[in-house]
Order: C-alpha cells, then structure tokens, then sequence
C-alpha cells in the first residue's frame, strides 16, 4: 500500500506491522558489513523514517551503493524501533532507485552555513533548518486565510502593477516595454508609447485599492507580493516581500487595534499547534526559549501608548542612547526594544507626529499628530503598522499637496471620499517579518524561498 510518511505519524497503531510502500529520498545512508540504515523523508512531514535492511535481502549489495540524495521507492515493514531515537521504523523487503545522485551533491549530511545554502536556494528546503522554515511558512500562510475567512473577510486581490505610490516614497520598480537603450540616447522618455500609455511601477502596497473594496464589502483583505526599489542591505529588508493588508469600513483607530491584536494572537496559535516537531527545532536549535516568547504573547494584554507618552519615557530612562530620542522623531530599534521591555510584552504606539507618516492616515485634532498605530513585539520591535485612514476629503487634499503627492491619477481614490465615504481603517504586516518572529531565524533572506536583495535576483 502507497502511502505517505506523515500518515505513520498520525495513526502508528493501524500500519504498525503491516506492509508498506513509501516514497521519498534518502537524507542519510550508514552501512554496515552486513546491515545499513537510511534515514528517509518524503517532505510530507518534518520527522524522517529509519530504514533498516540486511544482508538477506538480494538486492543487499545494490542497496549499499546507494547515495545521499537519491530518491527511492521502498516496501517494508512498519515494526517498533529496537534502537534509542524513534518509536517505529521500516525493515525493507525490496527498495528501487527512482533516480541516483553524484557524489558532489551539495546537500551532505553535516552542517552547512546559511550563506552557502542562500547560494544552494533550490536545494536548502531538503535541510532540516529550511524544511522547517518553508513548512511553517506555509502553515503561517493557511492560518492568515482562515483568521479572515472565518470572520467574512473577503480576500482581494490587489494589482501588482500600478501607476499609484502608496507611500508617496518614490521606492518603485519601474515597469516598460520601451528600449532602455533607445530611451538613454535620447535623453527623453515619452511614456505614451509605453505598454500602459504612462508611467507604470511595481506596487510597494495594495492598501489603496483595497480601500475601495472595504467600501463596497466592508471587510477586506490582501495578501501577496510588494516591492521595494530601496537599496537597504539589512536582516530585515527585501526588494520582494510579502504583505498582509486588512482594511475595515466603520472601523476606528481602537477597533483596528483589537484586530491586530486578535490576528497575531491567532496565527501565532496556530502555528504552535499545527507545527509542533518544526517549532520544538526551532526552539532547540535557533532560538532558545521561542515557544515560551511565543506562548507569552498569546497571554499577553498588549499595552497602548502614545507616542508622545512613549518618548516622555524614553527621555526619562537613565540609558545613554545611541539615538536620542525626540517627540517629532521616529524611533529607533534600540527605542522599540527598551519599550517593550519596559511594560514586559507587545505595545501599541499610536499617535504619531504626522510629519513621518503617509498622507492617507487621519489628522488628529491636535494638527500635528496622526491616528497612527505600530505595533511593537518582544524580541523584533515594530511587525504591525496601521491607522485609521482620512475620512474627510478637503483635508486629504491637503495633506497630498503638502506632502508633494500629485492629485492627478489619484481622483479614483479621492472620490472615495464623496461617494458614500466612511470612516475607516486597516493595517499592513510584512508576512516575513512575522516568520522571523515566528521561528527565530533573523535574516529575512531565509524566511523566503528565493530572496530578491539589492545585487541579487538568482534562481
């Protein structure tokens, strides 16, 4: 009977003693003179099967010669483990090679450095570290979906390209058919003879037009790719990433909050419960204590705090700081870090001086704060950043024009504003971000499948 690795896992009792074919590749291969073991994966779970063969079988001399890499098909038996490490393994009664493997295979059964396996990306996922990762990633991916699916969500889909800068930050990959060649010899571009008839860019941000879906659905929610033309080479920084972006009608600032909060506090559930053997490795291989940080923040109250009331704090603190801090600034990691060991867990910062912040967030009645929020966690400072976003038509006008943001293109969502317009509020979280919070590993270059950095677009 075919079956699948996990599928021992989940019920022993009903293959214990029975025969089965599996198949899979081999992670490791120790022969003896007279028996071998493999150790044995079909990607279909975490933990790997021991195979066990003798002598006796007829095969026994082809089976030795068998390499590391190699995929299988083997038929055996599932019997209890004589040896220490597993409760169940397979004595083989007849095994096939499906398809052999040099000798120079890159992935060998020892440790490799994460930056050789960035440079071996097609094959890392057949390591214990990178399976882990790009299972959990998967999992983290599903309980995204069924968090808003399960609360009426509806999943939008928002373009990837755009003629439209969300942050107004100008960081865009620049889309076109024209010859680049032609177009510098010219020292001109005339954009309508581009593809689009204007300029056209990669979008760094689907909240915009998610906002004119949250005005016909009320609930909504994206998640896919964005991109950043921004030449930053930090842990945490990629020219493609992922992103998460609900955006709710009839929604404020507090309400916005008690969503962020609910949703990481579920995904976070979710993946413990759901990737138990990947976070256990995690948690004794990567980062010691993972589970308990993770499990903590299930438990947490996450705290809300101003800005303003934040860098009172932060002034007050008898730390000699790297960056001082400053009521009109931003803060700095160290900040983020230093708060959220001050109230001991997640805090909200909201409020923030509208200067550093995009011109689509609510100007508060101060004139100098807007109502936005982010969210800062243990052990990797800012995940969560949202607001509530400008209801009131003449003020966002202003606020574009201040902010140098042309009007022209942008009417579609400045309507928005006169016809039938709401309150309303969403966030954004960058979906690698979470995972280096979920499983300890802190290069964003290895939370996703094949890292596109500034120099780098391999694979």
């Amino acid at each position: 009977m075919l079956i699948d690795v996990v599928d021992i896992y989940k019920d022993l009792d009903k293959y214990l003693d029975k025969e089965v074919k599996l198949q899979g590749w081999v992670r490791n291969h120790r022969k003896q003179k007279e028996f071998g073991f493999i150790d044995f994966s079909d990607g279909t779970c975490f933990k790997n099967v021991q195979l066990v063969y003798d002598n006796s079988l007829s095969k026994f001399n082809e089976i030795t010669k068998i390499k590391v890499g190699s995929s299988i098909e083997v038929v055996g038996t599932v019997i209890k483990s004589l040896g220490a490490g597993q409760e169940f393994e397979v004595k083989v009664s007849d095994l096939t090679l499906m398809g052999d493997c040099p000798d120079d295979y890159p992935i060998q059964p020892k440790r490799h450095t994460r930056e050789f396996l960035r440079e071996q990306a097609y094959l890392r996922p057949r390591t214990n570290l990178f399976n882990a990762v790009f299972r959990v990633r998967s999992i983290a991916a599903h309980a995204i979906h069924t968090y808003f699916q399960d609360r009426g969500y509806v999943y939008f889909h928002a373009p990837l390209i755009t003629a439209s800068d969300c942050e107004g930050a100008g960081q865009m990959f620049q889309v076109t058919t024209l010859d680049l060649d032609r177009v510098a010899k010219s020292g001109s571009v005339d954009y309508s003879k581009d593809f689009f008839g204007k300029s056209a860019a990669l979008t760094v941000s689907g909240q915009l037009e998610a906002e004119t879906y949250a005005m016909a659905y009320k609930k909504v929610y994206t998640f896919g790719p964005t991109f950043r033309a921004e030449n930053s080479n930090t842990k945490t920084h990629a020219s493609e990433f992922w992103m998460i972006e609900p955006e709710i009608a009839f929604c404020d600032l507090s309400g916005v909050m008690d969503i962020e909060e609910d949703m990481l506090k579920f995904i976070v559930s979710y993946v413990l419960e759901h990737a138990k053997d990947e976070m256990e490795f995690f948690d004794k291989f990567v980062e010691k204590g993972l589970i308990d940080k993770l499990q903590k923040l299930v438990n947490s109250k996450f705290t809300r705090i101003s800005h303003h009331d934040v860098i009172t704090i932060l002034k007050e603190a008898k730390v000699k700081w790297e960056f001082e801090p400053e009521y009109g600034g931003d803060i700095a990691k160290e900040h983020e870090k230093y708060i959220t060991e001050y109230f001991n867990g997640p805090v909200f910062i909201t409020d923030w001086p509208k200067d550093i912040k995009a011109f689509y967030m609510k100007l508060n009645s101060d004139n100098e704060t807007v109502a936005a929020v982010d969210l800062e966690v243990p052990g990797a400072g800012e995940l969560i950043g949202g607001s509530e976003r400008e209801a009131d038509y003449d003020k966002l006008v202003k606020r574009m024009k201040e902010m140098g943001v042309p009007e022209e293109g942008m009417e579609w969502y400045l309507n928005l504003r006169k016809f039938g317009g709401c309150y309303h509020s969403g966030f954004g979280m960058g979906f690698e971000r979470l995972l280096i919070y979920l499983t300890g590993v802190e290069n964003i270059r290895d939370v996703i499948p094949y890292p596109r950095t500034p120099g780098n677009c391999d694979f």
